[in-house]
């Protein structure tokens, strides 16, 4: 029976509880929840009744990409997926998904998502954008990153082959390592919604899109040539 580790990484969020909660609540059973605190200094007592069911590492302060890294490299699981710790997963995520990826041998897979406010009221469903097809897929990649973290569930192999995530970007690191992935691994879409994508007024989107939008377009730049490779791979060009 797969083992599916699911990082959460924490930096001062107050729903840290509530993911961690859902995460221990999966319907699938063989999870073990890393809560990796990025040196946070608020809301560290929403983490203390969960300790002994979960695996709780601390690390000063470097961003969202070392937290995973740090939970990547402690994770004993078969499988790896991310929860930030102000979204949610519906109960069935882990179950949904690792059956999806078993039955299509696949090494990468995300799924849609739904839209929740700070109350958890869902006021969004089937909110992310998805396609059917591979090159639409690589063709939208080549302009934005609509794949969701926290919808991905991945192969513990594909860091093997491709490595973890970079440091160096605070905000983009998961569209990096898609654009890195795509080139080696099919990329699979579950047309279902399966995370709770919180929107609210301290999430990092908001508070830093100048930062976000520049690392976008270095990011466009540095993997075009590698793109069009692939669509015209595709394409049989």
């Amino acid at each position: 029976m797969s083992k599916v580790s699911i990082v959460i990484p924490f930096y001062n969020c107050p729903f840290i509880d509530q993911a961690i909660e859902c995460a221990l609540n999966q319907t699938y059973k063989n999870v073990e929840v890393i809560v990796v605190n990025d040196g946070s200094t608020e809301y560290l007592e929403k983490i203390m009744p969960f300790k002994s069911q979960i695996r709780y590492l601390e690390k000063e302060n470097g961003g969202t990409a070392s937290a995973l890294n740090l939970g990547i490299k402690n994770s004993t699981g078969d499988y790896f997926t991310w929860l930030s710790s102000d979204d949610l997963y519906y109960k069935d995520k882990v179950l949904k998904q690792l059956t999806f990826m078993i039955e299509n041998n696949a090494y990468f897979s995300y799924t849609n998502y739904s839209l929740i406010d700070a109350n958890n009221h869902v006021f969004a469903q089937m909110a992310g954008k998805y396609f059917f097809d591979k090159i639409g897929l690589l063709q939208n990649l080549q302009n934005e990153n609509h794949i969701n973290g926290c919808t991905v569930m991945m192969k513990m192999q594909v860091f093997s082959g491709i490595g973890v995530f970079n440091e160096n970007l605070k905000f983009t690191q998961d569209y990096d390592f898609w654009l890195r992935a795509l080139q080696n691994y099919e990329m699979y879409y579950l047309h279902e919604q399966l995370v709770k994508y919180r929107v609210h007024n301290g999430m990092g989107t908001r508070r830093f899109s100048e930062y976000l939008i520049k690392e976008v377009e270095i990011l466009r730049e540095r993997y075009a040539d590698k793109l069009i490779g692939v669509i015209n791979q595709e394409k049989n060009i």
